[in-house]
């Protein structure tokens, strides 16, 4: 599991370029999938299972893209000003490292801060990518850029770039390979742009009109830094009742409550007041689909350096699994 991690999280892939990304977990599903597509936004969508008389037409999502940063000016001395593409934390950003989709890497500082109490706007920031001045440059206006940051196995748990959200990708990549039988037609729909907007998922779902949604993704974790969460790191995976963009339906969280303890799996409850997921955008297209979330744990959400523990990881995936094996008992 710990490889798979490995591999997908390293590969670069902000939002409107996830093609690498896409062929990597392409190569790893092929042989466990009765067909493949994708679609005009880059999500791939590959079918498992037919519908049985007791079964759903369900949508299982994870996001391909991780947050990054655009080439907005280049200074005459060479230093790169850029912007966002996705939220960027400007605390992480100091000392981060930076590599391209052309492979040139770069190291990211500031301007002298007016008050040292502030956090500086992105547009204070810059990349030094060795440069002496804009002729000599190896980027230009345009060009994207991911944080350079390698995956470390620390034991139980893991560090790395891009967890979010693909460690919610090699889940249902897992999931796909553990999957024996099911009564269901799964759509496990990797999708393109959720970190600008769910664009990716908000057209899949349109064209795949299901009868229920259930997106993977990770979310923040409250004992550190004075964050005031329920969710913590190894308490198992947590089942989402809202977050600002998305109210779960109270009948797919009661369904996967009683998964998790017919499995006797450890499992948390997420209220989460900033930030939200695909199952948004699910949720409310066309006329609308019964959505729920399953979160993963983790620290430094939106950081170089975000942290799962493995055991929520398994976990997840051995719910997950169970939950699409049988058929789904909503009330």
């Amino acid at each position: 599991m710990k490889e798979l991690l490995q591999k997908i999280t390293q590969i670069p892939g902000p939002s409107g370029y996830e093609s690498a990304v896409r062929e990597a977990i392409r190569a790893e599903i092929k042989p466990y999938v009765k067909e493949m597509r994708v679609d005009a936004m880059g999500n791939l969508i590959a079918l498992v299972g037919k519908k049985t008389e007791q079964g759903l037409s369900i949508m299982v999502g994870a996001h391909m893209d991780e947050i990054g940063v655009i080439v907005s000016h280049i200074e005459k001395d060479g230093l790169v000003r850029f912007s966002n593409m996705g939220f960027i934390m400007t605390r992480y950003l100091p000392g981060s490292r930076v590599r391209f989709l052309n492979g040139t890497r770069g190291v990211i500082d500031s301007d002298k801060p007016d008050d040292l109490s502030r956090l500086q706007p992105i547009s204070q920031f810059f990349i030094d990518v060795g440069a002496a001045s804009d002729k000599d440059c190896p980027v230009k206006v345009g060009d994207l850029a991911v944080f350079d940051r390698e995956f470390v196995d620390l034991g139980t748990r893991v560090t790395s770039k891009a967890l979010d959200d693909r460690s919610s990708c090699a889940m249902l990549i897992e999931t796909i390979k553990a999957l024996k039988d099911t009564p269901h037609e799964l759509y496990f729909v990797f999708s393109t742009q959720e970190e600008v907007g769910s664009r990716g998922a908000m057209t899949a779902a349109f064209s795949l009109d299901v009868d229920l949604g259930i997106a993977l993704d990770v979310t923040p974790v409250g004992n550190l830094n004075g964050i005031k969460l329920q969710v913590n790191l190894g308490k198992g995976p947590a089942i989402k009742v809202r977050d600002v963009g998305f109210i779960a339906d109270s009948a797919v969280v009661n369904w996967m409550v009683a998964g998790a303890k017919a499995l006797k799996i450890p499992y948390q409850l997420e209220v989460l007041d900033i930030g939200s997921t695909d199952a948004r955008v699910m949720q409310i297209s066309k006329s609308g689909m019964r959505s729920g979330v399953l979160s993963l744990p983790c620290r430094y959400v939106h950081s170089p350096s975000e942290m799962i523990d493995m055991a929520d990881y398994e976990n997840t995936i051995k719910l997950l699994v169970d939950l699409l094996a049988h058929p789904v008992k909503l009330g």
